[in-house]
Order: C-alpha cells, then structure tokens, then sequence
C-alpha cells in the first residue's frame, strides 16, 4: 500500500451511533485522518482503490466489527 503524504491519528474518542433497538449508543473509536496532494476528479479511480486498500488493511490490522473509510475533497484557501 503506498501512502500520499502524513496522517493524524486520534485515539480513544467517543464515537455515538444509532443502536438497532433505536437508542443512541457510544463506544470508543480511533480516528485517522490522511491528506493527498492530488486532484480528486482527476485521480478518482487511484484514490477508491487507496481507500479500499486502506478500508482492508484496518479489518485485516483490527478485530472492529466494522470500519468507514470516508473521502472527502476540501479546498484550502491560500
């Protein structure tokens, strides 16, 4: 797996979700957040297989009933 640039990882924050018996649940969650200089429509394909990529190697990594990798494209003004 190739990497795009740095990371932050938050640890242990509270995550809340919407139980199946429809009350509000927490548990503690891990938070990584990673950047890329690339253009997203012009990369789209590289950065969903990244993701997918990343979205594998943290079920393989952890023993988490579930894993959201999300992307999202922010504009930095300068």
């Amino acid at each position: 797996m190739n990497t795009f640039g740095g990371c932050t990882v938050i640890k242990d924050i509270k995550g809340i979700y919407l139980g199946a018996d429809g009350n509000a649940d927490s548990d503690r969650i891990n938070l990584i957040y990673a950047d890329t200089p690339f253009d997203f429509d012009k990369n789209f394909k590289a950065l969903s297989k990244y993701t997918d990529e990343i979205r594998k190697a943290a079920v393989e990594a952890t023993e988490e009933e579930s894993v959201l990798v999300v992307v999202h494209e922010i504009y930095h003004s300068i």
